[in-house]
């Protein structure tokens, strides 16, 4: 079987994992291969993710290493076993891989935590919002109907059986963007309060009157499966994303979006009777800017 050209994120983390774990352990390629009767070259391909490596094999360099959390190893097991197919496997040869790959750790994650600061999430946008995004030059959307098909398609995962619990802080700034018209954005902003009707889905607006403002580093998503050490941020840059899962930068993803959250208005809650909602809450900014337009 010839080398992989096309890596999955899923499979470079593989990768990435089992070579961290090699590190940890203080052996070389060479050192950690001779002990499992694996050549060097072979091991340094598995650690790239040009090639995959089968369980048994997996199982015996965790045991090498002296990894002993049984969830950390089962959940590396998963990874090298899943196939990577799903619903965006028919998008395959049309969307780029940085889409496949968001699907993906989209569909395999039990949290999704978002920070918009200009645009409302990709997986809250309704049909006319996203394709307004799309025909806007200089945005590095990508133009097509089929672009939009696999936009829309992303959010089933919002209602899928056992879906993940999502919660996004959207900047002020993205609820006066005009993208597509008044009655564009007015239909977007309504869609928001309907999807916080969903029990796994938390909507928080942070306005322009807050002291601070943790999140300079811009937009990104925190994706946590089962096994919280296996999560990935994906950063939105002009050529593409960016995809951080070292321990470092998780623990200061998951503090900016910890101070986000706690700077943000309360979240939109349509359960509450009009009279109990607070003044300051985010479902009663959305009102003023929908009464506004």
């Amino acid at each position: 079987m010839g080398l992989r050209t096309i890596i999955s994120e899923r499979q470079r983390r593989l990768g990435f994992e089992l070579k961290h774990l090699r590190e940890l352990a203080g052996l070389t390629a060479g050192e950690a291969a001779a002990q499992i009767n694996m050549g060097r070259v072979q091991l340094s391909q598995i650690e790239t993710a040009k090639t995959n490596i089968l369980t048994p094999r997996l199982r015996e360099l965790c045991n090498l290493y002296g990894c002993t959390d049984k969830d950390y190893v089962e959940a590396l097991v998963a990874m090298s076993e899943a196939t990577g197919k799903g619903w965006w496997t028919a998008h395959k040869k049309r969307r780029s891989l940085d889409a496949l790959n968001t699907a993906e750790l989209e569909a395999n994650c039990t949290t999704l935590r978002v920070h918009q600061s200009m645009l409302v999430p990709g997986l809250f946008q309704t049909a006319d919002y996203a394709r307004a995004l799309f025909a806007t030059p200089g945005l590095g959307f990508e133009q097509s109907e089929g672009a939009l098909e696999f936009r829309m398609e992303r959010q089933r995962v919002l209602t899928q059986e056992n879906p993940p619990t999502v919660h996004a802080v959207i900047h002020e700034s993205a609820l006066h963007m005009r993208f597509g018209g008044t009655q564009v954005v007015r239909e977007q902003l309504l869609h928001l309060i309907e999807l916080a009707r969903l029990p796994n889905v938390t909507i928080q607006i942070y306005p322009f009157t807050a002291q601070t403002y943790p999140a300079f580093s811009g937009n990104f998503v925190h994706a946590i499966p089962s096994v919280r050490e296996l999560g990935t941020v994906l950063l939105e840059r002009p050529g593409g994303l960016s995809y951080l899962g070292d321990s470092r930068s998780l623990e200061s993803y998951t503090r900016m979006f910890q101070h986000l959250s706690e700077n943000a208005l309360a979240p939109i809650d349509v359960s509450l009777a009009p009279e109990t909602h607070s003044v300051k809450d985010s479902l009663a900014l959305i009102q003023h800017v929908l009464y506004t337009l």
